[in-house]
């Protein structure tokens, strides 16, 4: 073939209006690299226009693509247009449910493949998130020893879950290549493979938990955003009004202050201050009346992120991807830095507490359990990252590297907040939810780490909202934009959800772990232990021992759920 110079039709858009004609060299011997992409609007061009313009060719290339859509199933890709002319708006973004959000661009590195070094870097980042400010009260819930010995293994059964999620598809090419049927699994995800095992059940069960992870991500993100919006207004307003304040509630002294906003007990921290130095204490009240971090902080947030919720391509916000790293990383600075400060506080009990430590071993484990279910949680889009590693034979490898890399963050993080935290004089239960809350308001590193959390945050939410309508819009409608009535409904149900749970109940760990036991139940334990079984029985290689072990599994997921509403 002929190399083709003819201008090529890139759709852009869900509507006629997003498509134009640029002029794009292309050869065939590069279609390896041709998946699905999307062009931004302003990168349109017209040949002889300065205005942007819909041409005849790419309206009747817009009804033609519906056309297939509608002759047969997703799974089937006899009918489908070509990955070089489709776009796929839901597979723009990979996404860790209370973590990132970012492009997998499919030519990277010129080749259309991925180092080994860059895809374990794309896990790692993918997986950490917000859940890591949890970690340290988790370890707290299950006592020091205990804590360790569970992200240890909670890291070492999800690895074992994610790799059979990878090997899941790969079973089913194999199937249909030695038997010669034709089919197209090269963009199918874990929910497709679900559709393929257990049919439209599979298909909407993994709908409702890809829901409830992303949901919960972004009521998580909403709680965390008034907390740190909260506590960065009132430090700027005491800096600038010359204001020394400290909050009422016990705490160390000296310049590394530690505070138990809310000892022995669940509720979340209050808005209450003492001012110590002259100054106008009306003007100092009726700020304290205005800025409240539950009852009207969560509501500021509605003016500034519904409106971007609303774009129908937040992709801008993809950008600012980078920053979900520095945050992790500017975490560990923090945390190495105070645990330097503080030094080590520790004293073992095994199975009796005291008035300043905690045993060793406690019956509210599963509250750890939970968080690390969505602490350590990829599965959902571990293959569209493992797919365009370079050397596919090193999956598994690259896979497990990153997953102890993980772990050791966590661990890092949970243990050295744990040690370090001041026992006596306090105790070890006031650790917070959020360890950022153990810290006052006017602590500045502390200070530093909630604004680049906050703005973090505010850059990944809308693309957890374009994630969540794309999902379910699309499965409904057909468009993941069918009207700005359906989209202002849906992104209004999902930010009433944030305030109310952040004006009403504002424990991050307590909404990570209620979440993480969710969707993980599908998604981690049932769906890759009961795929796998299938394969088995249907290859006739079904043992014993094997299905003991993933029923085994099985049980393990679905006592976790449990416990979450037991404990």
């Amino acid at each position: 073939m002929e190399e083709d110079t003819k201008p090529l039709i890139v759709p852009v858009g869900g509507d006629e209006s997003n498509y134009g004609i640029m002029n794009i060299q292309f050869n065939p011997e590069d279609f390896k690299c041709k998946r699905p992409f999307n062009v931004e609007p302003t990168n349109i061009v017209s040949v002889n226009d300065d205005m942007q313009r819909v041409t005849d060719e790419a309206s009747a290339m817009n009804k033609r693509i519906h056309y297939y859509r509608r002759l047969t199933s997703p799974a089937d890709r006899a009918l489908i247009a070509p990955d070089h002319v489709l776009p796929a708006p839901d597979e723009i973004y990979v996404y860790s449910p209370l973590g990132t959000a970012f492009k997998v661009d499919s030519c990277t590195d010129g080749s259309g493949k991925n180092s080994s070094i860059v895809t374990i870097f794309m896990i790692w980042n993918t997986m950490m998130g917000t859940s890591i400010l949890s970690i340290p009260w988790g370890i707290k819930q299950a006592g020091f020893t205990s804590g360790i010995i569970l992200i240890l293994l909670m890291g070492i059964l999800t690895l074992y879950c994610c790799y059979r999620v990878v090997k899941s598809l790969k079973m089913i090419r194999k199937k249909y290549k030695a038997s010669s049927t034709l089919i197209d699994a090269s963009n199918w995800e874990f929910p497709d493979v679900c559709k393929y095992y257990f049919g439209s059940f599979g298909h909407w069960s993994s709908l409702l938990f890809s829901m409830v992870s992303l949901v919960g991500a972004m009521v998580v993100y909403w709680v965390l955003m008034s907390n740190f919006l909260f506590n960065t207004g009132k430090f700027i307003y005491n800096f600038v009004h010359d204001i020394n304040v400290t909050d009422i509630v016990p705490g160390t002294n000296g310049s590394n202050r530690v505070i138990c906003p809310s000892p022995a007990s669940d509720h979340p921290p209050q808005n209450r201050s003492m001012m110590f130095s002259s100054g106008n204490s009306t003007e100092f009240e009726l700020f304290e009346e205005w800025w409240n971090k539950s009852r009207t902080v969560p509501f500021y947030l509605v003016a500034v992120l519904l409106p971007l919720l609303n774009l129908k391509s937040p992709s801008f916000f993809a950008k600012f991807n980078v920053l979900g790293t520095v945050s992790v990383v500017y975490l560990v600075f923090l945390v190495t830095v105070k645990a330097a400060r503080l030094g080590i506080h520790l004293e073992y009990n095994w199975f009796t507490e005291n008035d300043l430590f905690v045993p060793e071993f406690r019956i509210l484990f599963p509250q750890l359990t939970g968080v690390l279910t969505l602490a350590f949680f990829i599965h959902n889009c571990v293959i569209t990252l493992l797919q365009n590693n370079r050397n596919q034979e090193n999956n598994v490898r690259d896979l497990s590297i990153a997953y102890f890399l993980v772990g050791l963050t966590y661990l890092y993080v949970g243990v050295i907040i744990f040690a370090s935290f001041p026992s006596p004089p306090l105790s070890k239960e006031c650790i917070e939810q959020n360890f950022l809350d153990n810290f006052p308001s006017d602590d500045i590193m502390s200070f530093v780490a909630r604004i680049f959390l906050l703005f973090q945050m505010m850059t990944v939410y809308p693309l957890l909202g374009y994630l969540a309508r794309v999902q379910l819009l699309r499965q409904f409608f057909g468009n993941p934009y069918p009207s700005v009535f359906h989209v202002l409904i849906l992104n209004l149900a999902i930010v009433g959800a944030g305030v109310v749970m952040a004006r009403f109940y504002p424990n991050i760990g307590g909404i990570i772990r209620y979440s993480g036991a969710t969707c993980g139940l599908a998604f981690v334990f049932v769906y890759p232990s009961l795929i796998y079984v299938i394969s088995l029985h249907r290859a006739g290689k079904l043992t014993w021992p094997a299905l003991i072990i993933h029923v085994f599994i099985i049980l393990l997921g679905l006592a976790n759920l449990i416990a979450q509403f037991l404990l």
